[in-house]
């Protein structure tokens, strides 16, 4: 049995199936992220590898960039990452650097995740910062939206 989502974890996770549809529309991979600190939701983005060129342009990286450029810091420890797909291991190693506090993602990923499912880079015991991770928030309709996507491609 799974634990309840609390209130704040829905409307965030909500925020960032915003963006994952915004990728959908288009073409891109529908994932969705959006970084809340202070109550506010200070970043949002959504995948961009096609529009901007880049394999490096998850969701995950430009909501981080976003956020970072502006409050000026360059760590977010007080912020909680909303990702509608777990992180992998290029997100999950920004997040580290980042010194995110907190991150909720929607979606498992069992081929590429590392926030528990391949691997769990976010809380690896040997690195200088682990951030707290609640995983499967809202997982069906995440999930949904990426299997739409692929089934649509094939």
């Amino acid at each position: 049995m799974t634990a309840p989502v609390s209130a704040a974890d829905r409307a965030g996770m909500e925020l960032a199936l915003a963006e994952a549809r915004a990728a959908l529309a288009e073409q891109e991979v529908p994932v969705g992220a959006v970084v809340i600190q202070g109550g506010e939701a200070i970043a949002r983005a959504h995948n961009q590898p096609l529009a901007l060129g880049s394999p490096l342009a998850h969701a995950e990286l430009v909501a981080l960039y976003r956020a970072l450029e502006r409050t000026g810091a360059d760590r977010l420890p007080d912020a909680t990452l909303y990702v509608t797909l777990e992180p992998c291991a290029m997100c999950a190693g920004a997040i580290v650097l980042a010194k995110v506090g907190r991150v909720v993602f929607g979606a498992w990923d069992e081929k590429a995740g590392m926030a528990g499912s391949v691997g769990d880079l976010l809380r690896h015991p040997r690195l200088n910062h682990r951030a707290e991770v609640v995983g499967g928030v809202l997982a069906d309709e995440c999930g949904a939206l990426l299997r739409e996507f692929f089934q649509a491609r094939r």
